[in-house]
């Protein structure tokens, strides 16, 4: 079994307007720099509740960095990590520290046990245990 690999940290954009780096960023300026196009953004921003740009007047988006960072992260976890979009929401909520929302909550099928194998045990010991837990598994499924 192998684990999960963690993904790639996210870099800033490079956005060569001449404005500084924590300046505030039009829809258009972030949609040009991440590629995404500015009805997804738009769209985003009713899916992910933590998604809020400011709004001028005339409903004038503007991006603060921290907003940017967050349609970077949307992004990696819905086109490069292939999660659903209430997935995402539910990763973004985990990651932020708060309950998953209902939409994204699911309950548990199955207890688990109340405590794991020593991993300083003997590999066979492991290697047992695991083979136990499969079983569980497969045998929750089939009912």
């Amino acid at each position: 079994m192998t684990a999960a690999a963690s993904p790639p940290p996210l870099t800033p954009p490079v956005w060569g307007d001449g404005k500084a780096p924590a300046a505030l960023r039009t829809i258009g300026e972030v949609a040009q720099a991440l590629g995404i196009r500015q009805h997804v953004l738009r769209y985003w921003e009713d899916q992910f509740p933590l998604l809020s740009p400011l709004k001028r007047s005339g409903g004038r988006r503007y991006y603060r960095p921290e907003d940017v960072a967050l349609v970077q992260r949307i992004d990696q976890l819905v086109h490069r990590e292939g999660y659903t979009l209430r997935g995402a929401r539910g990763v973004l909520e985990g990651e932020r520290g708060q309950a998953p929302s209902a939409l994204g909550a699911s309950a548990p099928t199955a207890a688990l046990p109340a405590a794991l194998p020593d991993p300083a045990g003997t590999p066979g010991d492991l290697r047992a245990e695991l083979a136990r837990l499969r079983a569980r598994l497969a045998a929750a499924l089939e009912a």
